[in-house]
């Protein structure tokens, strides 16, 4: 099964319509080998409301689909920047300002990312589809893109812009231009921006939905903790909207969404 361990956590990677539902014996085996937690998200695109979704698209409609306004958007971002695929090595020598200049400008703060780390998340995992928005005028990348592609799908793993340039809509063409890429060139079968932030540091879903007609597909979610952490989250649950620590609070946010 194709689960790895990311910050205490075992999550899933790979196509999120392929990922099984795991039984209490085979979270346990995960957590024999470590972490504090198997969060486990199952029947894909269900068809019925719950606590946890996907942000997904899966049509390419062009022009036509999008309102008036978001056609001119989109027109005046594709005047101001030119939009194509890169290099690992050019985003390595160019991405690191804007991923920095991104997290400073969250409305939930966080700890900004070190060069080494954006170098070492780069490096880390296979090649993946990298795109950037350069601008016309003197060549200078505004915003990136870093997908990682599957047999079926997208997974629009990260997604960067100068806050100093959204009012140029770098982010407009840039979609747009990938929703074409990917949904009508490559035929994929749908796009996807990732499950329901538990953070809430980027407005980027809402955005994606309401622009550009991504939508919800709902899944099932399940947490197996280990035995110290369930009390632990047991016991703060009923004060989560309390708890003055960001990552007890997105964890304790994220244990909401299964009980929804």
């Amino acid at each position: 099964m194709a689960f790895t361990l990311y910050k205490h956590a075992w999550l899933w990677i790979g196509s999120e319509d392929e990922e099984p539902q795991l039984n209490q014996a085979e979270c346990k085996a995960l957590l024999r080998k470590g972490g504090w937690m198997v969060r486990n998200t199952y029947d894909f695109d269900c068809g019925e409301e719950t606590g946890f979704w996907n942000v997904v698209k899966d049509s390419f409609g062009g022009m036509e689909e999008l309102s008036s306004k978001m056609r001119n958007q989109v027109r005046r971002s594709m005047a101001n920047y030119e939009f194509r695929r890169m290099t690992r090595e050019e985003l390595l020598a160019l991405g690191y300002p804007v991923h920095r200049a991104a997290a400073e400008g969250y409305r939930v703060k966080a700890a900004v990312p070190t060069e080494e780390d954006f170098r070492n998340d780069i490096m880390g995992g296979p090649e993946n589809d990298y795109w950037g928005a350069f601008d016309k005028s003197d060549g200078h990348l505004a915003a990136f893109a870093k997908n990682i592609v599957y047999e079926r799908m997208c997974d629009y793993s990260v997604m960067k812009a100068r806050p100093d340039e959204l009012s140029r809509y770098p982010y407009y063409g840039l979609i747009y231009t990938m929703n074409e890429y990917y949904l009508k060139e490559c035929g994929l079968g749908y796009v996807n921006d990732g499950g329901r932030s538990i953070t809430e540091h980027s407005n980027i879903q809402p955005f994606l939905m309401q622009k550009f007609n991504f939508r919800k597909a709902y899944c099932r979610i399940s947490i197996v903790y280990k035995p110290w952490l369930a009390v632990m989250v047991k016991v703060l649950f009923p004060f989560r909207k309390w708890v003055p620590v960001a990552s007890v609070r997105s964890l304790l946010n994220q244990e909401e969404m299964t009980r929804l």
